[in-house]
């Protein structure tokens, strides 16, 4: 896994707040959270009110989620999130992502989602209406 570090390789940026509750023992931001700033930008990007990131009767579902810690979060704060399309597969999107505090990357993150039929429950490959659109916004 290599995300970029450079934030202008990330076309979508999102926010969290960070929690006094986030924080452990050391004072800083506990490792799980990270995983909640990766969520929170991938899910501000697939739910953004004005694009629509999936076909009729699909949601996506988490099927690889890595991140690697390159530095502490310290409350209080917040965290800038980055997220890019990294490659498309048959029915999978590959996103990479950075978390920045006061602008200096603090963690990079490579999450694999599945579109997946809402009645089935198994993976649905994207139309080519949805494929053409994904395609455009591989960075």
């Amino acid at each position: 896994m290599n995300p970029p570090k450079m934030p202008e390789s990330y076309p979508f940026w999102t926010m969290d707040k960070i929690r006094y509750g986030d924080t452990d023992k050391l004072g800083h931001v506990n490792n799980a959270v990270f995983a909640t700033f990766l969520e929170t930008g991938r899910v501000d990007m697939l739910c953004h009110p004005t694009m629509s990131l999936n076909d009729p009767g699909t949601a996506y579902v988490l099927a690889r989620l890595a991140c690697d810690f390159h530095g502490e979060v310290v409350w209080p704060g917040e965290v800038k999130i980055g997220t890019r399309i990294a490659s498309i597969g048959r029915s999978s999107l590959q996103l990479q992502q950075l978390v920045l505090q006061n602008d200096v990357a603090v963690a990079s993150g490579e999450t694999v989602l599945v579109q997946m039929d809402e009645t089935t429950r198994k993976s649905r490959s994207f139309s080519p209406e949805l494929r053409e659109m994904l395609e455009k916004m591989v960075k």
